[in-house]
């Protein structure tokens, strides 16, 4: 997986800021998509203020689980468990079909690809694929995310 640059959120005065995803859309999507599912919306998380991520949860096809959006870039998943530096990601190939045609759904694999971060001589490096700006990497050395996933779905403020 290729980190772009602004997907953390975090971005300097020299950097520009990264564009924000329709949130209107997202809801409108997963609206949708319980109501065709026979399912229902139990917590739509208003206040992403310490995260990066819309979130939804939901019931669906009798089980509980979370809906996660890059607030930057149209990057999806799914998620069993949501808490702070505890993200427990699934996949749900049926689920991913109706949202595909909006957004990028990551995969359980993707999202768990471990970070390989290293510092030398004060400088911080990320060995995964990525374009991520120095405040970002930055903020990674602070947060010390394991995977991934942590840093397209983040709890930093």
């Amino acid at each position: 997986m290729n980190l772009p640059n602004g997907v953390t959120g975090f971005y300097s005065s020299i950097d520009n800021k990264p564009n924000e995803i329709d949130e209107k859309q997202f809801k409108y999507i997963c609206f949708n998509l319980v109501r065709k599912n026979q399912g229902r919306i139990l917590d739509i998380d208003k206040s992403n203020l310490a995260t990066n991520s819309l979130k939804v949860k939901m019931n669906i096809c009798n089980r509980e689980m979370y809906v996660l959006l890059n607030a930057y870039y149209p990057f999806l998943a799914f998620a069993s468990t949501v808490e702070f530096q505890h993200l427990n990601f699934i996949d749900d190939p049926v689920l991913s079909k109706d949202f595909m045609p909006f957004y990028k759904v990551l995969s359980k694999e993707e999202l768990n690809e471990p970070l390989d971060i290293r510092k030398s001589k004060g400088k911080v490096s990320l060995e995964n694929k990525n374009k991520l700006s120095s405040s970002e990497l930055e903020q990674i050395l602070f947060w010390k995310p394991k995977k991934v996933g942590e840093v397209i779905f983040n709890f930093w403020d």
